[in-house]
């Protein structure tokens, strides 16, 4: 998968994940491509490592998988912040 199809999967991830856990944050545009790009490859990381399988493409599975990944890193992010 390219860069720009990281981004863009990034993006859709970070502001579901923003969207599921309501609250205030002080990011933007960028923080939320930036958490959604990372939450996908955390999400990537533990779906592989515990068996769950990988994110591969755009599929529903990778899709389900990049946003709990970016739901994690916002419930990190939000608690350093804090």
């Amino acid at each position: 998968m390219g860069i720009l199809s990281w981004v863009i999967f990034g993006l859709i991830a970070g502001i579901l994940a923003k969207w599921i856990m309501l609250g205030k944050d002080g990011g933007g545009f960028i923080l939320t491509v930036i958490l959604g790009i990372v939450g996908a490859v955390v999400g990537g990381y533990i779906s592989t490592f515990f068996g769950f399988g990988r994110v591969d493409g755009f599929n529903f599975g990778s899709f389900v998988v990049a946003v709990i990944g970016a739901i994690v890193v916002l419930f990190i992010y939000r608690k350093i912040r804090s």
